[in-house]
């Protein structure tokens, strides 16, 4: 929406805004903790978020990403301030700053405990009054057009391809349009819904990433998959409640069921610590004692103070009847956050020309092995910034292809198809989940590979003998997006930031010095 709200101002613009369910469902939306800025330069500094960040990503990071994202940060908060978002101020006017895992200082900006639903709601009212921008709910983007689809043989050693659109199906009426554009740009967050357990919408079942991949396109780090350390643990839920980050560094304490501490014994920031640490230690806990979950403590802080600063998370354990100022909350590792995809350049530019990318499906290196908390949104509004100038500056240069075929909508559709995907999706989830988790190893992860190999097959002989739907679609993006999370965790053979396999133990290196 940032990207879309930039371009458009341009004279004669035309832009489609195309989603495949509505402008409100996607990650931001479920986004509580902040965004991270430097804002108060008496006890913070540019440096000290540099290195935090670092250190986060386990020191593969690309610091030019880094340092990019860090230093253009306030001026894009004030950016989104003037577009209607209300950051939360202390009494004295100034910004109400949060520290989280892997935070020097207090630096997150929020508005309350939903930051992201804050921005989104505001970013929606701006697109909605916007002439040149054009919103398509309810349509989903099926594959991303190329040369290939002139008849060209395009490889990922072709050193030109270009993307012109894409095929667009119309959910409702099934009719399946040809999207030509100048300037195509991703933006269809994570891969939440390939596992499991996940705290994203169900809509986050890698898309964009998957499109890109089939068009030959690069995708990078996708072994590096977040797992949120403390979903409330309420089994059925699909997403899981997200419990932020922002309650430890409010003061939560983690405990096992029977309330004791147990993060002293991973790390010395306790809590705090970078969320792969802390989810390791969880799940760690959870299988020494055989238990489904640990809890969060915040009892002991000011129950007015805590039903101010996490009104939302206060009525959801509420109303499972858990009063979180008097009973600890039941949490456990959800898959969260996608640190790698589609690989980008400091203008959000893909390997494919004329295609970018930003958000959680893109990997412009910022977050390295790990993504430090509250980065991701910031870094959606830098680079959607960039891509925004770049795209302006060239758009004029380009043509449209006008040669594109329509649609081959061959096919036959059985009843039998939705038991097919919906088994699939499962099954997928469960591999996943059990083999490409927290936790991994070679000889899980080729389980892993030869059980995905059977169902990508399927799923292939299944979408080119069906019509086309979201259904088989969405299946056939989970499927790649497991095969390159599990393909790129196999090629790394060492224990670093999120990827942690038993076959590589991690070393001990370069981090706690520098805290």
């Amino acid at each position: 929406m940032r990207f879309a709200l930039k371009v458009a101002d341009k004279e004669n613009a035309r832009v489609a805004l195309v989603c495949k369910t509505t402008l409100e469902e996607a990650n931001t939306f479920f986004a509580q903790g902040g965004v991270s800025s430097v804002t108060n330069l008496l006890v913070d500094s540019f440096e000290k978020h540099i290195d935090d960040t670092m250190i986060a990503g386990d020191y593969l990071s690309d610091i030019s990403a880094v340092e990019k994202v860090v230093r253009e940060a306030p001026s894009q908060i004030n950016e989104l301030v003037g577009w209607g978002v209300a950051f939360d101020k202390n009494d004295s006017g100034e910004y109400d700053l949060h520290r989280e895992g892997g935070h020097s200082e207090f630096r997150i900006l929020h508005h309350k405990d939903n930051t992201g639903a804050e921005i989104q709601e505001s970013l929606i009212r701006a697109i909605k009054r916007h002439p040149n921008i054009e919103v398509y709910e309810n349509h989903f983007a099926i594959e991303i057009l190329t040369q290939h689809h002139l008849g060209v043989k395009v490889t990922r050693q072709t050193p030109d391809i270009e993307c012109y659109g894409a095929y667009i199906l119309d959910q409702k009426s099934g009719r399946i349009d040809t999207f030509l554009s100048k300037i195509t740009l991703m933006a269809t967050g994570g891969v939440g819904a390939v596992y499991q357990t996940t705290t994203n919408p169900i809509v986050a079942t890698g898309d964009g990433i998957a499109m890109v991949y089939r068009a030959k396109g690069t995708v990078k780090d996708m072994e590096f998959v977040q797992f949120h350390p403390t979903a409330l643990f309420n089994p059925g839920d699909r997403p899981s409640f997200l419990i932020t980050e922002a309650m430890r560094g409010y003061g939560g304490i983690l405990r096992t069921r029977d309330g004791k501490e147990f993060m002293q014994k991973y790390d010395p920031r306790l809590s705090l610590a970078p969320r792969d640490i802390v989810a390791r230690a969880i799940d760690n806990e959870m299988k020494n004692r055989g238990e489904d979950h640990v809890c969060l403590d915040v009892t002991h802080k000011d129950p007015e103070e805590t039903q101010k600063h996490f009104p939302n998370i206060y009525a959801k354990c509420l109303s499972l009847g858990i009063d979180i100022t008097k009973d600890y909350i039941p949490v456990a590792p959800a898959a969260h956050y996608l640190c790698g995809g589609i690989q980008v350049d400091l203008n959000g530019l893909s390997s494919i020309d004329r295609l970018y990318a930003v958000g959680e499906c893109s990997c412009t290196g910022l977050h390295g092995g790990n993504r430090l908390a509250s980065n991701s949104l910031i870094e959606a509004v830098v680079y959607a910034d960039a891509a925004a100038k770049h795209s302006i500056a060239r758009v004029d240069s380009l043509e449209f292809c006008e040669k594109i075929p329509v649609w081959n909508d061959e096919g036959t559709r059985s009843p039998e198809e939705m038991v097919l995907i919906n088994q699939s999706i499962k099954e997928v989830g469960q591999i996943m989940s059990t083999y490409v988790g927290i936790v991994r190893s070679d000889l899980r992860l080729k389980r892993a590979w030869q059980r995905l190999d059977t169902i990508y097959e399927e799923t292939e002989s299944l979408f080119q003998r069906s019509v086309v739907s979201r259904e088989i679609c969405e299946l056939r993006n989970i499927v790649n997006t497991g095969y390159l999370i599990m393909r790129q965790a196999l090629e790394r053979k060492e224990s670093r930031g999120l990827h942690y396999t038993i076959d590589y133990p991690a070393v001990k290196k370069h981090t706690m010095e520098k805290v």
